[in-house]
């Protein structure tokens, strides 16, 4: 039996293509196109454009420095696609991209959409890199073309959970979840988390992720007199839940997952976020060493797009690199010759930190950022392994 040759990616993204580029090229370029799908309308267009940029970002600066796959120049294409949130749209946009015949697909965003839409990909052979989505379904079907560069939520809702009892020392913990894929899986891996810690969990409401009047919910839970609320789900939701917490009387702190931990939610919550009354979990992070690495990559990034970051472009900006790199080892941009060597990924340098898969296609130690906010802004806590 042949002994598995282990690849390493040293190399950052920008190292590895000024290498590359220096090489012999053929007078004929390869077009590579790299599909992207987010929610780039609707609720939380703010997220899925920010990813959509993040992966652009790293396309145009590999193409300005050059990119040279199995002897051929390359020009690299962002095929963007956008499924608004939405399963049935989720589906339709993979279809697409397989149909055009994209080379890999970072996306999607939400888990909703991403674990459907990975099943076509899968029939189809092609690679996928999530930057965000979290449920751990997604890389437990068993789909050797699914991949993640985020920790799942069994990691950041049951870290989550042992802080709201342990740390923030909550008594009296209630739940609110939207019934998505994303914010039902987070909420289940809280709750274990808080029983785990040995905190008690009071009662537990649903919502959905277009509702905006949550009076009935929160004034059952009010009468609970609960002092954490844990909220599953998108920060376009979490925003007027804190309004109307805020109008209800009710004083308790908000903790949340990925979803919610955005710059956009002091906006959403129109100014009646209190300091220190929010927590969140983003699924990412970087510690010291990486820290120079992040801020230059936003600063870049506010230099592009005249936006600041809201989340996961980074990721998604690494989730491309991740693929590049995978086609240039292989001296291949066909799927079914580079997708052995990305499944291989081993020590690549992105901008988020070290990146390497295991097994299922799960970033191995992924990392947590714990968040609070105050006046208006992110402030970080922690960062968690």
């Amino acid at each position: 039996m042949k002994q598995e040759i282990k690849t390493s990616f040293t190399l950052s993204l920008l190292g590895a293509a000024t290498l590359l580029a220096a090489q012999t090229v053929s007078a004929q370029d390869l077009v590579v196109k790299i599909g992207h799908v987010g929610p780039t309308s609707g609720a939380i267009a703010h997220l899925g454009k920010d990813n959509e940029l993040g992966a652009r970002m790293a396309i145009d600066e590999l193409n300005a420095k050059g990119v040279v796959i199995g002897g051929k120049k390359v020009k690299l294409e962002l095929l963007g696609e956008d499924d608004a949130g939405d399963p049935k749209q989720g589906t339709q946009a993979a279809q697409k991209l397989a149909d055009s015949k994209v080379n890999g697909v970072v996306g999607h965003l939400n888990s909703g959409t991403t674990i459907p839409a990975s099943k076509i990909y899968s029939d189809a052979g092609i690679p996928q890199i999530s930057p965000s989505a979290t449920n751990p379904k997604y890389t437990r079907n068993g789909y050797k073309t699914a991949f993640r560069v985020v920790a799942d939520d069994v990691h950041l809702g049951g870290t989550l959970g042992r802080y709201a009892a342990k740390d923030l020392q909550g008594k009296s913990i209630a739940v609110i979840d939207d019934r998505t894929a994303y914010g039902q899986g987070v909420a289940d891996e809280f709750e274990k988390g808080v029983k785990g810690a040995g905190g008690k969990i009071i009662g537990r409401e649903f919502t959905n992720d277009k509702a905006t009047d949550f009076s009935a919910i929160l004034t059952s839970l009010k009468a609970k007199k609960p002092d954490i609320i844990f909220f599953g789900g998108m920060d376009a939701v979490a925003g007027p839940i804190i309004r109307q917490m805020k109008q209800l009387g009710l004083n308790a702190k908000l903790i949340g997952g990925d979803g919610i931990c955005t710059a956009e939610l002091p906006k959403l919550a129109a100014g009646t976020m209190g300091d220190g009354q929010v927590f969140c979990a983003e699924a990412g992070g970087v510690d010291a060493s990486q820290k120079q690495a992040m801020e230059d990559f936003r600063a870049r990034f506010k230099a592009n797009t005249k936006l600041e970051v809201q989340v996961y472009a980074p990721y998604s900006y690494d989730a491309v690199g991740v693929l590049v790199a995978a086609m240039v080892k292989a001296g291949s941009a066909e799927p079914a010759r580079y997708l052995p060597v990305l499944a291989k990924t081993e020590g690549y340098k992105g901008v988020t930190g070290t990146i390497s898969f295991d097994a299922k296609g799960d970033i191995k130690n992924g990392a947590l950022t714990l968040y609070t906010y105050k006046a208006g802004a992110r402030e970080q806590l922690a960062v968690v392994r």
